[in-house]
């Protein structure tokens, strides 16, 4: 699918899947993103971290519940979102990286990013969304907190791998996309 996104900035684009022409606008991404890299990782990032986002699921998912969107401003890649639905149950989804690129940060893109794919959720019948934010990234726990979820105790350092010397702890944020904390 496409989505014509309204923000401050115009209107972006949003598309469901990632081409492999794709690769360099990504790769241009992450290293405009280095910021988040390096709260997050400890180091910058790399071309296996766009590699990875086409292969990184929890164990016993299918690659074919993995969905990768790019947000456009013209043809320039400014932001992307990995999505694993139907985990942990059938009725859920875990939204992995959110990446907006610093020059569409703070006037609102995120926010109307975050609003088409919650209603898109909504509609195909999910009912909790749940992500991590990050200690050493503020702006990670102001944003899911804005947009309604419910931040918990940390869970880990790296997630589902083995995390490296300076990555950050990570704390679980669940939507419920039913009743109270519901943004839409």
């Amino acid at each position: 699918m496409i989505w014509t996104v309204q923000t401050e900035v115009g209107p972006l684009t949003l598309r469901e899947q990632i081409e492999p022409d794709d690769e360099p606008g990504l790769l241009a991404l992450f290293g405009e993103c280095d910021d988040w890299f390096e709260a997050t990782t400890g180091g910058p990032s790399g071309p296996g971290d766009v590699q990875s986002l086409f292969y990184a699921v929890p164990e016993g998912v299918s690659l074919d519940d993995k969905y990768l969107f790019t947000l456009r401003d013209g043809e320039r890649i400014v932001g992307m979102v990995d999505v694993v639905a139907r985990y942990p149950d059938p009725r859920s989804c875990v939204i992995g990286t959110f990446l907006i690129a610093p020059s569409h940060r703070r006037s609102g893109v995120a926010r109307a990013v975050a609003q088409v794919l919650l209603s898109e959720a909504r509609e195909v019948g999910f009912k909790q969304v749940t992500t991590t934010v990050i200690d050493s990234w503020p702006p990670s726990a102001a944003f899911a907190e804005a947009m309604g979820f419910e931040i918990g105790d940390i869970i880990a350092r790296g997630g589902n791998r083995r995390a490296g010397e300076h990555e950050a702890t990570l704390r679980r944020a669940t939507l419920n996309l039913e009743g109270p904390g519901d943004p839409a």
